[in-house]
């Protein structure tokens, strides 16, 4: 057993209502400069539609992820290294910019300088990539709220499997009244068994020993663009003005200071939860081979380990885990609601790439219906009978986040269904003499999901009412071992990497410097950052205190 820390997050879909502030909070932060307009590293998607790039779940087109060759060996579906070596400079399989969207502006300047006439002026579209007026035709959200509508609901590549495997009474239908929408945030998954970074030729992605982030060297980046045909969920991205890859970093400088991401920080919903899990390496290579993909999910959870097992807290300690990670990982609300409760599931485990973004599928509001239609809606026959029968088709569920394992996904819903009956009896009035057969009913909810009943307050609280603390645990980075490096790192003194992001016409490589020219340094700690972030004043920051 060899112990390793990552950090992961879990969205709860229920909370999302699709005001996209995740998005454009982490547009501001990450993605506003040039050579990368069109770049989303956080996008919220209304389900069912087509996402963002357009039909990215396809990958009988796009070729991304692993798959398994005739001896049960992974490979990455793109093929060998022979395959992808023939076409490095010409891969078929790359999203062009109409399958993301062009990225576009208004002439505004019109607004303002045209002189008086009789019709009003009107600001025209024009494009980001070329400055030329354009026609707008779709954008990173174009199906937003029409999940489910004709219009695009059809193009879905999950509704047309089902559209395929299911038989004709079970069919997703797109008449008003059985149509369905949920929305799922996406970020970078931060795979354990990354296929981005076995893709790329010049080892510039590379996956963090210390906490698992996936990240690009922008040094080593040479710009072949393996890296983006590959990744089944198409998050690493090409900025046309640099000529490298880039793609969501989780925010590694705020998390390495003890703040969460700007998504998490900014969702509205407090839909997001980041901790840290613990998980063997050695087997990892083993859960992604697993020939049944309806299996990857159970093999996945295996790899994950209990941070309360002293033999499991001794290996972390002898493969350098520091001993505060590991009460984290105890800690870790990611860690409960993906191994403890099983209510989180990863995104595509057919991928094979083991993601880390985990996601509680969405319950429709059936307790309230069914008691709208006159139904014991604590009786467990009457409410997990309606499990069945929801809105939100569960074979749609079960192919976005279980492989197409419906069983799974119903076993999820109902525990999510039993908590909400089983926490309504707190707040719903009862006769005197009802209150012994409710608490009997609320015993039997439990006990149906194969849960006690303070298993069950227990999830409520954190999927209902946790607090900042309860739904962020994140460990501080450690800067120990590395000598003057590190020293200087601590005091902010760290040097800038020699990457051109952001740099003028930038060409990607290291800038060069004559012997003894003065080395930019950085102006602050990470430190410094946090107490500016969390200051209630900036005037309240005094730079000469070190922490």
């Amino acid at each position: 057993m060899r112990v390793m820390a990552q950090t992961a997050m879990v969205m709860n879909l229920d909370k999302c209502i699709g005001c996209h502030t995740c998005s454009v909070t982490c547009k501001q932060a990450w993605t506003n400069r040039a050579g990368v307009e069109y770049v989303w590293f956080n996008n919220v998607e209304t389900r069912p539609g087509q996402g963002y790039p357009r039909r990215w779940q396809d990958q009988e087109r796009w070729k991304g992820g692993w798959t398994l060759d005739r001896r049960g060996r992974l490979q990455l579906k793109s093929g060998g290294r022979l395959k992808r070596l023939l076409s490095i400079f010409g891969n078929p399989q790359m999203p062009t910019l109409d399958d993301y969207y062009e990225p576009w502006t208004y002439d505004y300047d019109m607004l303002l300088s045209a002189p008086a006439q009789e019709h009003t002026p009107v600001a025209r579209p024009q494009s980001l990539v070329t400055g030329r007026p354009m026609k707008i035709e779709w954008g990173s959200n174009w199906d937003d709220d029409l999940g489910g509508a004709p219009e695009h609901g059809p193009s879905d590549p999950v509704v047309q499997k089902l559209e395929e495997t299911q038989p004709l009474e079970k069919r997703i239908r797109m008449e008003f009244e059985k149509t369905f929408m949920f929305y799922l945030p996406r970020i970078c998954e931060h795979c354990l068994n990354p296929s981005c970074v076995a893709a790329c030729p010049s080892g510039a992605m590379y996956k963090r020993s210390e906490d698992g982030i996936v990240l690009v060297d922008q040094d080593r980046c040479r710009g072949w663009r393996m890296c983006v045909s590959n990744c089944p969920y198409k998050k690493v991205y090409f900025n046309h003005r640099t000529g490298k890859a880039e793609k969501c970093t989780l925010c590694y400088p705020r998390l390495e200071v003890g703040l969460p991401t700007v998504c998490s920080e900014t969702c509205v919903g407090r839909l997001r939860y980041l901790g840290v899990l613990l998980y063997d390496a050695d087997k990892v290579a083993a859960a992604a081979a697993t020939p049944d993909p309806q299996d990857l999910y159970e093999a996945q959870m295996d790899l994950l380990l209990d941070p309360h097992d002293p033999e499991v807290v001794a290996a972390a300690a002898r493969d350098g885990i520091p001993r505060d990670w590991v009460e984290a990982a105890q800690r870790s609300p990611v860690h409960a609601l993906v191994k403890d409760f099983r209510v989180a599931l990863p995104l595509h485990p057919e991928y094979r790439t083991l993601p880390m973004v985990w996601y509680v599928p969405p319950l429709s509001p059936m307790v309230d219906a069914l008691a709208d239609a006159g139904l014991d809606a604590e009786h467990p026959d009457v409410l997990f009978a309606a499990v069945g029968e929801m809105r939100i088709p569960a074979e749609y569920l079960a192919e976005v986040l279980a492989a197409g394992d419906v069983e799974l996904v119903q076993g999820v819903l109902a525990k999510l269904a039993a908590m909400r009956a089983y926490m309504r009896g707190d707040f719903v009035e009862t006769a005197p003499g009802a209150r012994e057969a409710l608490e009997h009913k609320r015993a039997a909810i439990a006990e149906r999901v194969g849960m006690t009943q303070d298993a069950i307050r227990r999830m409520y609280r954190l999927l209902a009412i946790a607090k900042y603390d309860e739904r962020y645990v994140i460990p501080l980075a450690h800067v120990e071992g590395g000598g003057a490096v590190d020293a200087a790192a601590h005091l902010g003194l760290e040097e800038l990497p020699g990457c051109s992001i952001g740099d003028p016409g930038g060409n990607g490589a290291a800038p060069q410097r004559r012997p003894g020219e003065p080395v930019p340094v950085s102006i602050e700690s990470f430190h410094l950052t946090k107490a500016r972030a969390t200051a209630e004043r900036y005037t309240d920051i005094d730079p000469a205190v070190e922490p």
